[in-house]
């Protein structure tokens, strides 16, 4: 009931939450900048943050793998990768309170996008929907996010669906140059008929909604 059409191909994308101890949160980027090349040596970050609005001391990560066999390769090397296991790992474990992974697709109609410049803030959005999957909500949920893009405050960096975690649940990433142009942008389209329209459909089939906004690290693909 809840998987559904997703891109062409095995590809597929793991994202990873971690808790961090407050105390630690610090302690645990650090690491992060330092040693997370050797992380990436193995395979595709697509993008690293904490979380500033909407949750405290969390980070989120996001990996793209060509399919599962890859990910089960990467992850013995990793397991069998000393520098890796020593350096950041040991080390890293002490920081952190609780981890939760989910795997999820991009949506067949949406390509994985990019900010127009570096900088910016990046606004996470979680939609936990009816059961039923696209079938039953696609075509509205589609429908909203594209009366998003329109308004042209925003840029769409990706919509995700998952595939093993929480079921029925879509993650969409946003940027915006600030945290006030997106708020001046967020108000704008409160009142532009379209998106209220595009989005008073598509709510038919919300369960709830969860919005964090992010900061990337220093050593993010996506800045």
């Amino acid at each position: 009931l809840a998987t559904g059409p997703r891109q062409n191909n095995g590809i597929f994308y793991e994202i990873r939450t971690y808790d961090i101890k407050p105390s630690k949160m610090k302690e645990f980027v650090e690491l992060v900048n330092k040693y997370f090349h050797l992380r990436t040596a193995h395979s595709e970050l697509v993008g690293f943050w904490t979380v500033e609005l909407g949750a405290m001391n969390k980070a989120v990560h996001v990996w793209k793998y060509d399919n599962f066999a890859h990910r089960a390769a990467v992850r013995k090397a990793l397991a069998n990768d000393k520098d890796w296991q020593g350096k950041f790992i040991s080390p890293a474990l002490t920081c952190i309170e609780k981890q939760h992974n989910e795997v999820a697709y991009l949506v067949p109609w949406c390509q994985l996008g990019k900010p127009s410049k570096e900088g910016g803030v990046y606004e996470w959005v979680t939609f936990q929907m009816k059961p039923g999957g696209p079938a039953l909500w696609g075509e509205s949920f589609q429908a909203a996010i594209n009366a998003h893009i329109n308004t042209g405050y925003t840029k769409l960096i990706g919509v995700f669906h998952t595939e093993y975690g929480l079921l029925n649940t879509v993650h969409v990433i946003w940027w915006n140059e600030s945290p006030d142009h997106r708020a001046a942008g967020r108000h704008s389209a409160h009142e532009d008929a379209r998106v209220v329209a595009a989005v008073r459909d598509s709510v038919r089939f919300l369960e709830s909604q969860h919005n964090m906004l992010m900061i990337p690290v220093a050593c993010s693909p996506l800045k």
